[in-house]
């Protein structure tokens, strides 16, 4: 029974990182067609960031959840290499704010050199990294994929099925992911009222 039980979280580990990859599928087309614009401080923060974490949170006893976080690491890089073409952002100060943080964080990681600590640290920055993307889904939903986003809670939500240690040490991510990825969801989906250009212009 024990063996069975571990067998479901592996593969409720792997789907959910399947999952998680093929969310970038979509959000990948519609930065091509021009409908996403991926902010360029966001997408490199994660892909730097999404590296870090999937090794530090592999390090403090993460298995069968660390199919996610790998995936949050090829995807991230390829939208990253499109945001230089397709993409926007990056110099305004809410990004240089985001840059400059990333690399203090980055360099105290590797001063410190322990892993619960490189965990922490790094979801900060990851979070630092999600807030000009969080503001641009809030104040201009359109400029980001509802699939993708969609999948990528799909995938989180599912990557819980697979943990097989319940400390907070292991939980910590996934719950992270998990909040993110809602959050998101209620900006791109909950109807908010903001007055046009249109509007405003005529006052």
């Amino acid at each position: 029974m024990l063996f069975n039980l571990l067998n479901h979280r592996s593969a409720a580990g792997r789907l959910a990182g399947l999952i998680a990859l093929m969310a970038f599928i979509p959000y990948i087309f519609t930065t091509l067609r021009g409908q996403t614009k991926p902010n360029r401080a966001t997408w490199w923060i994660w892909t730097v960031v999404g590296a870090l974490l999937a090794a530090s949170y592999y390090a403090v006893g993460a298995r069968q959840t660390i199919w996610v976080p790998l995936s949050y690491v090829a995807g991230p890089f390829v939208i990253a290499l499109l945001s230089f073409k397709f993409g926007e952002g990056g110099w305004s100060r809410l990004d240089q704010f985001s840059i400059a943080g990333a690399g203090i964080s980055l360099l105290l990681w590797i001063l410190t050199s322990r892993p619960l600590f490189a965990l922490l640290l790094n979801l900060l920055i990851d979070f630092w990294g999600a807030l000009p993307t969080l503001r641009k889904a809030y104040l201009r939903p359109e400029g980001e994929d509802r699939l993708a986003w969609s999948l990528f809670f799909v995938g989180n939500s599912l990557n819980f099925f697979a943990v097989d240690n319940w400390k907070w040490t292991v939980l910590i991510y996934p719950v992270y992911l998990l909040a993110l990825s809602v959050t998101m969801l209620l900006f791109l989906f909950l109807p908010r009222r903001f007055p046009t250009e249109e509007k405003t212009a005529r006052k």
